[in-house]
């Protein structure tokens, strides 16, 4: 399934690159914050399955990271690709990207689907939901994460640029989880991009 995915990403980020033409490639550092909380105000109460084991399994992350054994704090790297010149108005434009996240027990794929707004010559800010697909994850946590993406750009030539993003998870990534009881990923990067021209 993992390799079905990649291929099938991999096919359609090359279309886009041949019908936009303009893209930018993306590299830069990645830091992942997990947080994870549970609630015991249900232990002398008749709960079902999922959200007892949903406790169990938040208490068992907790454990292994005082024993630096899962971490709420990672690092890693990120690549990816931003389709371009997919304009709205004169400032704001449409912008899609398709990004592999290297990241200890958390490699995954995103899938933001932005919206650019070009503030002042040179300087952009965007947002837009990102869909990531978990290539690696820990028993008991989903494959499949929704989050809000924020951040801002800066042209330091035509073809090289500078960016920032948050990237702020909405999903409860806990297997039977729920308000109470759950397990999400959010991130910081910082990097560069570079623009190609597949047209010249």
């Amino acid at each position: 399934m993992k390799k079905l995915l990649s291929i099938f990403l991999l096919l359609t980020a090359t279309l886009l690159m041949n019908s936009c033409g303009l893209f930018k490639a993306r590299i830069g550092a990645h830091f992942q914050n997990n947080t994870s909380g549970y609630s015991d105000s249900n232990e002398d109460t008749n709960t079902d399955t999922n959200t007892d084991l949903a406790i169990t399994k938040v208490k068992a992350f907790d454990k292994k990271a005082l024993n630096n054994e899962f971490s709420n704090n990672s690092t890693g790297v990120y690549v990816g690709i931003s389709f371009l010149e997919i304009s709205l108005t004169d400032k704001l434009e449409f912008q899609p990207e398709l990004n592999f996240i290297a990241i200890k027990n958390f490699n995954q794929i995103q899938t933001p689907i932005l919206l650019k707004y070009n503030i002042v010559d040179k300087f952009s800010a965007y947002a837009g939901p990102s869909f990531g697909f978990l290539l690696d994850r820990p028993e008991g946590i989903d494959s499949f994460n929704v989050a809000l993406d924020f951040g801002l750009s800066y042209d330091i030539t035509e073809k090289f640029s500078v960016e920032t993003r948050y990237d702020w998870g909405q999903t409860n990534l806990l297997d039977g989880g729920d308000s109470d009881n759950y397990f999400k990923l959010n991130s910081f990067q910082v990097g560069v991009t570079y623009k190609f021209d597949s047209k010249k």
